[in-house]
């Protein structure tokens, strides 16, 4: 494919998710709560949809490639074709509850809480944003592409997964953000869940792509320096 019609194709895919996400993204967070001056909820959807409008644009002419990579959604391994399901039942639970919480007064989370932790989850997605910029080869699923390098610079020389250290951080601030403490259970679950895939993910990029083995004799930590 050239890179015209790439960049054609990746527009259109661009407004085509941003277009149906944000209605359904609203639907999830803001219905729960019964109300539409819901600002806590706003205030979270804005701190994740605002940076996309520069983000998206930026790799559209920088690495048009990479774009193309974070849209692929069929996962090719069995096992993580069982970790996404599950994953869909702990993203309706951690953000539908937070809504239900502000509806029915079950906590009472401080404002200032709440935008405290908006800034973990903007910074949470702007390590993202810095792996994306480090690592060409970050697709959305598990897979090794033909010619694909191991990368050990940037955040890489720290963990060896720090895009899942970036979601871990969003999704641990998300219901502080979100005003609800009850939310904080399920959000938990994020971390059985991300190793789980880093588990299966460690065996495809040692069966598949050269030279991760010496890189994992590098970097010893895959999610969180010291620890994990």
């Amino acid at each position: 494919m050239n890179e015209k019609k790439l960049t054609s194709r990746l527009v259109k895919g661009a407004i085509v998710r941003i277009g149906l996400g944000l209605p359904i993204i609203a639907l999830v967070i803001i219905l729960p709560a019964g109300k539409w001056d819901y600002w806590q909820g706003w205030m979270w959807i804005a701190t994740i949809l605002m940076p996309m409008f520069f983000v998206i644009p930026y790799f559209m002419v920088k690495n048009p490639a990479l774009l193309e990579r974070r849209m692929r959604m069929r996962e090719k391994e069995a096992v993580q074709q069982k970790i996404v399901a599950l994953s869909y039942l702990y993203f309706l639970v951690a953000f539908i509850l937070p809504g239900l919480d502000v509806r029915f007064g079950w906590s009472n989370v401080p404002p200032l809480v709440s935008i405290i932790s908006d800034v973990f989850v903007l910074a949470g997605y702007m390590i993202f944003v810095w792996v994306l910029t480090v690592n060409s080869y970050l697709s959305r699923i598990v897979e090794v592409d033909a010619g694909q390098k191991v990368v050990s610079t940037g955040p890489y020389g720290i963990v060896r997964h720090p895009m899942y250290f970036g979601v871990s951080l969003m999704y641990a601030a998300s219901p502080l953000a979100l005003g609800s403490y009850w939310a904080i259970l399920p959000a938990v679950l994020i971390v059985p869940l991300l190793m789980a895939r880093i588990g299966n993910e460690e065996e495809v990029l040692l069966r598949d792509l050269p030279g991760y083995a010496e890189y994992r004799q590098k970097v010893k930590y895959r999610l969180l320096p010291g620890v994990w």
